[in-house]
C-alpha cells in the first residue's frame, strides 16, 4: 500500500504575453494513507488537474515536495485516468489496455479485467465504435491494468449521464475492493464524492487551498441508497454552508 504526502509551497504558471504570473497553488499540504479513497472536491479552475499533474510527476515546475511511500519499493507505479479517455484509435480495446503493460502481457489477467468491466463483447472494437460512456470503461480498465500502488483520477466520468455515471461508479468500487490501493479522485460533484471516498477534502478557488476535511461516515452499503446520499449531501451543506460555493 502507498502512502501520499503532498507538501506544495507554490505553484505558478507565467504570465503569457505580458500578463501577470498566475499563482495556481499556495502552502497546500495533504496527505493520505495506504489503501485510502480520497475525492478532491472543488469549483473548475481552482487547481485540481493541476494538483494531480504534479504527483503524478507530469509537472515539476513547483516549488514543494511529494513524497510517494510504499514500504521498501523505491518507486510507486502510478496509474492516471484523465477527463478524456486518449485511447489510441487505430488500436482496439484490448490492444490499448495491453499497451500499458509490460512486454509479455499477462493476456489471462487482461481478460479477468475485461470480464469484471463488461468490456469482453467489444475487446476487438475500435475505440469509435464505442460510447463515450464504453471508452471510460476501456481506460479505466488500462489503468487497473498496471496494478497501480496509487490511482489519480481527474473527473472520469464527468460527460456521462446519470445512469451511465451510477454504473461507471459501481464498477469502479467493485474492481478497486477487489484490488485494493490508495486513490485521489477529482470530481466537482458532491454526490459522486460521497457515493466514492473515505475521506473528502473540499478545495477553495485559485489559489488552491484546504478549506475543510472530513470521513464519510456512510457505511459502503448504505451508498448505493441514494435517498441516503441526497440525505447526508443535505445535512453537509446545512452544516458547511461554505462548502455551496464550490460546487
Amino acid at each position: 500500500m502507498t502512502e501520499i504526502h503532498i507538501d506544495i509551497e507554490e505553484k505558478v504558471y507565467p504570465g503569457a504575453g505580458g500578463a501577470q504570473p498566475h499563482l495556481a497553488i499556495k502552502d497546500l499540504r495533504i496527505s493520505l494513507h495506504s489503501g485510502e479513497f480520497v475525492c478532491l472536491v472543488g469549483p473548475s479552475g481552482c487547481g485540481k488537474t493541476t494538483l494531480l499533474n504534479i504527483v503524478a510527476g507530469l509537472d515539476k515546475d513547483f516549488h514543494g515536495e511529494i513524497r510517494l511511500l510504499h514500504g521498501g519499493k523505491p518507486k510507486p507505479l502510478v496509474g492516471y485516468v484523465f477527463q478524456e479517455p486518449r485511447l489510441l484509435p487505430w488500436r482496439t480495446v484490448r490492444e490499448n489496455i495491453e499497451l500499458a503493460l509490460p512486454a509479455a502481457p499477462d493476456h489471462e489477467a487482461v481478460t479477468l479485467l475485461l470480464e469484471a468491466l463488461g468490456l469482453c463483447q467489444v475487446e476487438e472494437k475500435y475505440p469509435e465504435r464505442l460510447s463515450l460512456g464504453m471508452r471510460r470503461r476501456v481506460a479505466l480498465a488500462r489503468a487497473f491494468a498496471i496494478q497501480p500502488d496509487l490511482l489519480l483520477m481527474d473527473e472520469p466520468f464527468v460527460s456521462l449521464d446519470a445512469p451511465a455515471a451510477r454504473r461507471a461508479r459501481r464498477l469502479l468500487i467493485d474492481v478497486w475492493r477487489e484490488r485494493p490501493h490508495t486513490v485521489l479522485f477529482v470530481t466537482h460533484d458532491l454526490r459522486e464524492a460521497i457515493v466514492l471516498a473515505d475521506r473528502l477534502l473540499f478545495l477553495a478557488p485559485s489559489p488552491t487551498s484546504v478549506i475543510h476535511q472530513m470521513k464519510v461516515p456512510l457505511t459502503r452499503k448504505l451508498r448505493s441508497d441514494e435517498q441516503a446520499v441526497e440525505t447526508f449531501r443535505h445535512k453537509l451543506l446545512s452544516d458547511y454552508p461554505a462548502i455551496r460555493h464550490l460546487l
